[in-house]
């Protein structure tokens, strides 16, 4: 059977956002925002301030999808057809439904929920009353969350006596703030109708803005971060201030510190997927296509550090059922709050050692049926892969094993550039780039096509590579899918 999302809407934007008096940030200093009178106050509130505040507390939550990482990001890949779910918990077996499923043979069946289309579900779940049971809430709230961090680190950095080169340190906190603000912002102006533009720490607005206005702030954010990192006196001191932000279970893999130019490079690859994503292929432009080649020429290297979370020994950040791996990998089909979708592992190529590795298969799991069947499966994510040599493994939960990328990545980078060389006719060159990826994984994927053909196999990798990134609900909704 194949399923076919026909219609995605656009999320609306909810009044939810948090205040000064509303952050929480736990860390083994404890800082709040009065104790940022210092340079050891102000370094432990950006660490506390973004990964506490922007991806784990807020006023709501709730056990069964847990924080942002498997929460927030969860409900995108429901949306994808990546995972499915039979809990209820903030309409967890309902957002991701269809309006209808078509058959091989042309019949449809339309969705069977009530309400049974997605507008109609979201209108219904953004009012006030919902609280923690509104899907729509969590995403705004937390990025609001990491907003209102870095507006005030951005208000405090000027006013800290700072050891030694005040200059390069002072810019290392003002870029890690601006690198965020960017984030955050491009995550509202992705996913949302409209956005609110908030410049302190201090309180909100009502000012609305379009979802283009909220992208070009996060761009000019990002651009911030650029231009204070390159005007650090030192980029070794620029550096060593981002290593003591970040917590040392994460700079591990990809996660180190970066110096200016590799922030720099990470800032191009996240500004050409705010490009990618927020525009249909269909409305893409030949200019927009060479302004997504240039940002990805530009983009990040196969050396460079990346931003990527991972568990530590104590879960003072993240334990592994904070992550969306955590709540997907079991022994059995069905046996976690996330379940593989059939129609995920269905679309695997032939031969793809990446399927080997990573799911297994089990008795056919129907769970809670009278909530739908999406959430139906024969299949699991194994645990620490199957034993493949050099091939990705997708869920590890051994603590600090698995590396999450928690924006962009080099495999991402170098999709985005197949994707735009294949839309000004360069197959070939757009071939190579997927193979160059699937060689690296091992994945042992042949014939891979240099024709316009290519386009599908670069959406088939978008799937692999960046599995349980986000991206999949993003990449149907600008195929028009």
């Amino acid at each position: 059977m194949k399923k076919r999302i026909l219609t995605i809407f656009g999320l609306i934007a909810i009044a939810f956002t948090s205040c000064k008096d509303e952050l929480a940030i736990e860390n083994p200093n404890s800082p709040t925002p009065n104790s940022i009178t210092t340079e050891t106050g102000i370094v432990s509130f950006a660490t506390g301030g973004t990964y506490i505040n922007g991806f784990k507390n807020l006023k709501y939550s709730d056990g069964v999808f847990g924080p942002f990482w498997s929460g927030a990001l969860g409900f995108h890949e429901l949306m994808g057809d990546v995972i499915g779910a039979d809990a209820a918990n903030a309409f967890l077996n309902q957002i991701g439904c269809p309006e209808k499923v078509t058959f091989d043979n042309a019949t449809s069946v339309a969705n069977p929920n009530s309400p049974n289309t997605q507008r109609a579900l979201l209108k219904l779940m953004n009012v006030n009353s919902s609280a923690g049971n509104n899907t729509l809430y969590y995403e705004w709230a937390y990025m609001y969350n990491l907003i209102n961090s870095c507006n005030l680190l951005l208000e405090k950095a000027d006013g800290i006596s700072y050891i030694g080169d005040a200059a390069s340190k002072k810019a290392a906190i003002k870029a890690w703030a601006y690198w965020w603000k960017g984030y955050a912002y491009s995550r509202i102006g992705s996913i949302y109708y409209a956005g609110l533009i908030v410049n302190t720490s201090t309180g909100t607005n009502g000012n609305y803005v379009s979802k283009e206005a909220i992208i070009a702030e996060a761009n000019s954010n990002l651009d911030k971060a650029v231009a204070t990192a390159n005007a650090a006196p030192s980029a070794a001191e620029f550096e060593a201030m981002l290593a003591s932000i970040i917590p040392l279970d994460f700079q591990v893999g990809k996660g180190g510190a970066q110096t200016p130019a590799m922030l720099a490079r990470n800032v191009n690859t996240l500004k050409a997927r705010n490009l990618l994503v927020n525009k249909t292929t269909a409305t893409m432009t030949a200019t927009d296509w060479n302004n997504l080649l240039t940002l990805v020429n530009a983009g990040i290297l196969p050396t460079d550090n990346v931003f990527t979370i991972r568990t530590d020994v104590a879960g003072n950040l993240y334990t592994s059922g904070q992550l969306l791996m955590g709540r997907t990998q079991s022994n059995a089909p069905g046996a976690n709050t996330y379940k593989l979708s059939e129609r995920w592992v269905q679309e695997f190529k032939t031969g793809d050692k990446r399927k080997t590795q990573n799911v297994t298969t089990g008795t056919f799991y129907t769970g809670q049926a009278d909530r739908g069947n999406a959430h139906f499966t024969r299949f699991a994510l194994a645990n620490g892969g199957t034993g493949q040599t050099g091939v990705a493994i997708y869920a590890n939960t051994g603590v600090g094993a698995f590396e999450m990328y928690a924006a962009g990545n080099y495999e991402e980078n170098q999709l985005m550039k197949a994707e735009a060389l294949a839309n000004q006719g360069m197959y070939p060159e757009a071939a190579a780039l997927v193979v160059q990826l699937r060689t690296a994984r091992n994945a042992s994927v042949t014939g891979v096509p240099t024709t316009n053909a290519i386009s599908d196999y670069i959406q088939d990798e978008r799937r692999r590579e960046l599995f349980f990134e986000g991206h999949r609900w993003f990449d149907l909704k600008r195929l028009g899918k």
